[in-house]
């Protein structure tokens, strides 16, 4: 995990941590930035709860930024290294966008995180793009507003997704139908919606269809399908 101090929000290192652990461990954690400026004091507390570890980095010209550099030497020197399975680059700086594509290049993961500030192209060189204002606290707590879900954009890309992952059958596993969505749109995340999981999501939408189904070995898990709602 490496984090762009500058452009990223102290108040969200909590649940930050929270939301990577659902991808993996963070065996390396470090933030960038010029920790003798008053503009981080935010982060301070946040680097010592988190074990999170501070790169120095100072300002030698003004209006250049010397953090990025010292985090895109960082990420090549751990890429080359051989130590890890992934990247998470933690800033709204498009400056990253070629930093992440050269990581997927590699082989590798890279899951992106800032807010929805963020230029597209950084947003569509990651696997993955969460956007932080929903891992606030009072996102999660606060219910998306109705005209969400009317969304003119993301119907297409739902009833894409469900005929791309369609069977024989007519129905399309709902993991395939993610997995498919977030490999169009990486930033894709039901919690944009308003919603937790993908499954409450496509129930909300009256142009799909959903069926549960249980394990056949008689275990409490369930699988969910989707398909088109027939006129």
């Amino acid at each position: 995990m490496l984090i762009d101090a500058d452009n990223a929000q102290a108040s969200v290192a909590a649940e930050l941590l929270a939301e990577i652990a659902r991808y993996g461990t963070a065996t390396v954690k470090r933030a960038y930035g010029d920790w003798t400026t008053t503009n981080l004091v935010g982060w301070k507390s946040a680097l010592h709860s988190l074990a999170i570890q501070p790169v120095q980095q100072f300002r030698f010209t003004t209006g250049k930024n010397a953090t990025d550099s010292a985090l895109i030497i960082d990420a090549m020197d751990l890429l080359h290294g051989g130590s890890v399975d992934g990247f998470c680059l933690v800033s709204s700086d498009s400056d990253f966008t070629r930093l992440a594509t050269r990581i997927r290049e590699g082989g590798l993961s890279v899951f992106g995180f800032g807010e929805k500030k963020t230029p597209r192209p950084f947003v569509a060189a990651c696997d993955k793009f969460v956007f932080t204002e929903i891992l606030r606290p009072q996102a999660k707590a606060t219910p998306a507003p109705a005209p969400l879900l009317a969304d003119e954009s993301l119907q297409p890309v739902l009833l894409e997704a469900v005929s791309a992952a369609m069977r024989e059958d007519g129905w399309a596993p709902l993991s395939a139908v993610g997995g498919l969505i977030v490999k169009a749109s990486p930033s894709f995340d039901p919690r944009n919606y308003g919603f937790q999981k993908l499954g409450e999501l496509v129930r909300a939408q009256s142009c799909l269809e959903v069926r549960t189904v249980s394990a056949a070995d008689g275990s409490p898990n369930v699988q969910l399908f989707v398909r088109r709602r027939e006129a």
